[in-house]
C-alpha cells in the first residue's frame, strides 16, 4: 500500500465520512472502493480498448425495405405487407 495525502471539498469529505460510518468501513476503504470503480472508466489514452465483435451474417428471412422497417419499429399495430396477403 502507498500512503498519500489528498485535499477534498468539505461536502465530499463529510459525505465520505457518513458512508464510512453507516457501512462500518474506514474512510480509506471508502476511498479505495470508489477509486476501484472509477479507474476502469478512464482507459489509458491511445489504448485501443474494447472493440465490438465482428458481425456475423445470420441470414435474412425476408426482404424489408427501410420504410417498412421504420413502420414496424414505430407502429405497434402495423402488419407487414407479406402477412397482410395471408390474412385475406
Amino acid at each position: 500500500m502507498v500512503k498519500t495525502q489528498i485535499q477534498l471539498p468539505e461536502h465530499l469529505y463529510r459525505e465520505t465520512k457518513r458512508i464510512a460510518a453507516e457501512y462500518e468501513m474506514s474512510f480509506a476503504e471508502v476511498v479505495r472502493r470508489s477509486l476501484e470503480r472509477t479507474v476502469p472508466a478512464y482507459p489509458k489514452k491511445g489504448a485501443t480498448g474494447w472493440q465490438p465483435p465482428e458481425p456475423r451474417d445470420l441470414g435474412q428471412r425476408c426482404a424489408v425495405d427501410e420504410d417498412e422497417l421504420r413502420l414496424l419499429a414505430n407502429e405497434p399495430n402495423y402488419l407487414p405487407r407479406r402477412l397482410r396477403r395471408k390474412a385475406r
